[in-house]
């Protein structure tokens, strides 16, 4: 197997690797905020912002710990045939698979960098072209610059009313991992098939 793509391996891995380690308390996150909702709702007055916050810290800890997921083969897999099938069969299997999740997860990436440009007010239908000339605009003439391209900002339709762009963002950056670990994983298959392990 080619020296690059071991390197590119042990990189995307090790990477989604330390993050997965450090998204799983997420789930503490949540807890912690859903029973400060609790609290809040039974002793005080209730929160406005604690169930949109919990929200976008679910989307955060599944979107960003999906790479990891990935990575360990912990998805859900009918093991039905698989079990049974040698390590070749199963290599071409996964080989496969892999490849139609990487065309569905270019598709979810190409949604959520369009609807990210829209949180941003761009309504127009080349998204990439957008986040191209803000991240310009950005480099040369600084924020105010940049604020320039940005229109309305969406905002959520409910009372506390948060921005939404941030969690649209962690969105585009959680399916650009996944599409990462998945060409690793593309890579790791093909050296099965070569009777190599990566």
């Amino acid at each position: 197997m080619l020296k690059a793509a071991r390197t590119y391996v042990a990189l995307v891995d090790g990477f989604n690797r330390g993050l997965g380690r450090i998204i799983m308390y997420g789930v503490l996150v949540m807890a912690g905020i859903l029973l400060w909702s609790s609290i809040s709702k039974t002793f005080f007055n209730p929160s406005l912002w604690t169930l949109e916050v919990a929200q976008f810290a679910m989307v955060t800890y599944y979107v960003l710990g999906g790479p990891y997921s990935i990575q360990m083969g912990s998805n859900v897999r009918m093991d039905l045939f698989y079990a049974e099938w040698s390590h070749k069969k199963k290599a071409w299997f996964d080989a496969f698979t892999v490849l139609l999740l990487i065309f569905y997860l270019g598709i979810l990436l190409y949604g959520a960098v369009g609807s990210t440009a829209y949180s941003l007010g761009y309504f127009g239908m080349e998204p990439f072209v957008f986040f191209k000339d803000l991240i310009l605009a950005f480099v040369t003439g600084g924020p105010s610059r940049a604020s320039e391209l940005i229109g309305y900002i969406e905002r959520s339709p409910t009372a506390w009313r948060p921005y939404l762009w941030p969690i649209k963002f962690v969105m585009i950056l959680g399916f650009f991992l996944m599409l990462l670990q998945c060409v690793s994983e593309l890579i790791k298959d093909i050296a099965r098939l070569q009777g190599e392990e990566i």
